[in-house]
């Protein structure tokens, strides 16, 4: 039977790493082809591989060439990458919650009037989705989410902020997003949630994983306040629910 998916590029990245390009674009289907590889390969063992790194499109494999060579690992991730995906099994749930608006959200009121909605819609539509973790990257924990509502996509802004506080949900493009620690920021603020999805001394350290569902749910100021608190102490914040 043939092969429903194009073999993806592969495009070498240095002397010890290649990049396995599925798309060009943000597309669903490439990135859960991204994961699937990157699950084949951590199931192969392949001698030789180092890391790994999913992105929204691709897989960068670090990999030792003294151990094996460019184009054995490239037959390798050819093979691998081939046919059909397998239905994902197993996919964690987390239902996450947001102070939506006010200081926590300070772009919702501007969303709201470049959608021609109000806020309340904005954050109705917003937590109305479940979102797919596409990828982590940018700082420790920062998490990109597909499945955005097509009615809440908006450029990002034209003058990104140099400095936004930690746990910012925010919403740029066609993705949500979830800034774990402060840092800069272009998109637009909703909201800000008390979870932490990096955590030093904190097991597990990362708490989304590539391949997991989010759903977000609404609460007030008080209860984030109290939430910060937990989330200091260590707790996850973020519930783990049933599929």
């Amino acid at each position: 039977m043939a092969d429903p998916f194009p073999p993806p590029r592969l495009l070498p990245s240095g002397d010890s790493a290649v990049t396995v390009e599925f798309s060009r674009t943000i597309d669903e289907t490439a990135n859960r082809r991204v994961l699937a590889l990157d699950h084949a390969l951590a199931a192969a063992s392949l001698a030789g591989i180092t890391e790994t790194v999913p992105t929204y499109r691709s897989l960068l494999v670090h990999y030792d060439p003294c151990v094996i060579d460019h184009a054995t690992l490239g037959a390798n991730l050819l093979a691998l990458s081939a046919g059909t995906l397998a239905p994902e099994t197993e996919v964690r749930r987390w239902r996450v919650p947001v102070c939506y608006g006010g200081e926590h959200g300070i772009d919702l009121e501007d969303v709201a009037k470049a959608l021609s909605l109000t806020p309340d819609e904005v954050v109705a539509r917003h937590v109305a989705a479940t979102y797919r973790v596409a990828m982590i990257g940018f700082t420790p924990g920062w998490s990109y989410l597909s499945g955005l509502d097509p009615t809440l996509q908006m450029s990002r802004r034209q003058n990104p902020r140099l400095a936004t506080p930690p746990g910012i949900v925010a919403i740029g493009g066609i993705q949500t997003g979830i800034q774990c620690l402060a840092g800069p920021c272009g998109w637009h603020l909703l909201g800000r949630t008390a979870m932490r999805t990096f955590q030093l001394h904190r097991q597990p350290t990362f708490l989304l994983e590539p391949g997991d569902e989010v759903s977000f749910t609404a609460v007030d100021a008080k209860m984030f306040a109290e939430q910060e608190r937990a989330a200091e102490g260590g707790e996850l914040i973020a519930e783990r629910i049933a599929a």
